[in-house]
């Protein structure tokens, strides 16, 4: 799976964000903010389409460049990703396979 890409769980719609442009409409927009908008836009959207695994949709595509971005923030150290995300190393290592970043 690559990390890049929208998820598409089961047949699900995936989940596109216009993240630059909603960063800059506002430097003011929350993270919580901007899953409220893209949570709206993705219901908006769906057109009557049912939807299954969501949640898990959801946390993927936050968890996933979370992981890629701690990674890069402390060179690909993974005991210093594990310590600033407070995870355990062996749990960071698992996710970052889940998500081909390792």
């Amino acid at each position: 799976m690559n990390s890049r890409q929208p998820l598409d769980l089961d047949g699900n719609a995936p989940l596109e964000v216009e993240s630059l442009h909603m960063a800059e409409q506002s430097s003011q927009v929350t993270l919580r903010e901007c899953v409220e908008q893209v949570m709206e836009r993705y219901f908006t959207h769906l057109e009557g389409e049912s939807v299954s695994h969501l949640y898990t949709m959801v946390l993927a595509e936050v968890e996933a460049p979370l992981l890629d971005v701690v990674m890069r923030h402390v060179e690909g150290n993974q005991t210093r990703a594990a310590e600033l995300l407070g995870l355990n190393r062996g749990t960071l290592r698992k996710k970052l396979k889940q998500y081909d970043l390792i």
